[in-house]
């Protein structure tokens, strides 16, 4: 069945058999939603929530004071009613309250990475449905906890992975769905982003960036709570934005999947050097801390049917912004750090041509349908088009887009990874945690239009 026609057939039957006791997602039409974690990256999504007509902020909850008031205030600033407030008195349980919230339909999970699984569960468990920003879980267990509840409440979960809507990234997936680059051989992606003004700051909330070397109680923002994984942890700590387009693309948990992992880690020397250099010495604690997070890490991962794809997370040392995105088959690749394409037949030969061209001729159908619109939202639109499948998705009960599937098995490569490089660099064999699906399952992402 197209998706087209499994909404269509989800609204036929919610208009006839609908009970009293049926989840408050299952009856929306304008959609009831609740904000866990108002900083930075919550107020982003905040900003695309506050702005559809279809969707009501209902409660917001954050424990620093200055971060809901931003949430509060943004509210207020577009024009709609007052969401209730969680987290003022510095519980760090005040979520517990907000899913507890009555006639809430689901809730925006955006907090430091360790809460994920946990408030993910307990909304589930609370026929919440969840919208979790990266990642789903830290341990492999967190991961088959959050599985195993989805599947027992059946409440609609999504992975927030903004990178599967980029732009260039769906004219791509356009170009392998039409075949241009032949049968898929290798693939490479990752999270290539310099970090360092982001892991450190000097702990003053109108500067979370590149404005001193204070981490954890000291610092702000993620430099409270983000830089002490790269302290504490060795490995593919951030593979979603990598791994989700490329996952995309082939067909991963929907006829393809992933058999094995390994990793590898370089020494770790660029936060320390980056201490020293922005304290002008070696006095300050920061530059005492031993990190055990390699300036790159490279994973690889090998496919059920013969492709296989490299990430590397590079967020420790000076560099450009780059996914490092490769899509490479048996008639040609594309490659987005100089943003080029070869195509066998018709570019010249051993010579590379500009994407851009071939990104207009492919341009997917929902950035010809929304690009307008999505315009003015963070990271070049990306977040206008997580939410927007979100909420569309879970108002018409259909499937969500980016599923409970792809949340685990994307976000496990972090502690399989860790497992690997702990362990010599090992070869492991990746869970199947469709437990065998992924042979029936047909793709949904991004067809015809739809989310």
């Amino acid at each position: 069945m197209k998706r087209r026609e499994f909404i269509a057939a989800s609204a036929a039957v919610a208009a006839t058999s609908l009970l009293p006791n049926t989840p408050a997602w299952a009856r929306a039409r304008k959609v009831r939603l609740g904000l866990i974690g108002t900083g930075m990256r919550g107020q982003v999504l905040l900003k695309e929530l506050v702005r559809r007509d279809d969707v009501e902020v209902v409660a917001l909850c954050d424990i620093e004071p200055i971060m809901l008031k931003r949430g509060m205030d943004m509210v207020a600033k577009a024009g709609k009613p007052a969401p209730k407030a969680y987290g003022q008195d510095g519980d760090v349980n005040a979520w517990k309250r907000l899913i507890e919230q009555r006639g809430l339909d689901g809730v925006i999970i955006a907090t430091p990475w360790e809460y994920h699984a946990p408030i993910a569960i307990a909304a589930m468990q609370a026929k919440v449905a969840v919208g979790c920003e990266v990642v789903a879980g830290i341990t492999l267990q967190d991961h088959w906890d959050v599985l195993k509840t989805q599947l027992s409440t059946g409440t609609p979960y999504m992975l927030l992975e903004n990178v599967c809507y980029r732009r260039d990234v769906m004219a791509a997936l356009q170009m392998v769905r039409q075949g241009l680059f032949g049968e898929l051989v290798h693939l490479q992606g990752g999270y290539q982003h310099d970090l360092r003004g982001v892991k450190f700051n000097s702990g003053d909330p109108s500067q979370p960036y590149d404005s001193g070397v204070e981490f954890g109680v000291k610092g702000w923002s993620e430099a409270r709570w983000r830089t002490e994984h790269s302290v504490q942890r060795n490995g593919e700590l951030y593979p979603s934005h990598g791994i989700g387009p490329c996952a995309m693309y082939t067909g991963i948990n929907r006829g393809n999947r992933f058999t094995h992992i390994n990793a590898f880690a370089s020494k770790a020397r660029g936060l320390h050097e980056y201490t020293v250099a922005k304290s002008g010495g070696t006095t300050h604690p920061s530059t005492k801390v031993a990190f055990k997070l390699g300036d790159i890490v490279t994973t690889t991962l090998a496919c059920e049917n013969g492709e296989t794809i490299l990430l590397q997370h590079d967020t420790s040392l000076p560099r450009p912004y780059s996914m490092g995105f490769r899509v490479q088959g048996t008639k040609g690749l594309w490659m987005d750090v100089n943003q080029s394409i070869h195509i066998e037949g018709r570019s010249p030969p051993h010579k590379w041509e500009p994407f851009q061209a071939y990104q207009d001729q492919y341009e997917h159908p929902l950035w010809k349908q929304h690009a307008d619109t999505a315009a003015s939202a963070g990271h070049g639109g990306m977040d206008w088009f997580v939410i927007h499948a979100f909420v569309e998705a879970l108002k018409a009960k259909a499937p969500m887009p980016i599923d409970i599937y792809d949340a685990v098995t994307w976000s496990a490569i972090t502690p399989l990874s860790e497992q690997s490089i702990a362990n010599s660099f090992q070869t492991l064999e990746f869970p199947d945690f469709t437990a065998g699906l992924w042979k029936q399952r047909k793709p949904i992402f991004a067809f015809d239009g739809s989310y």
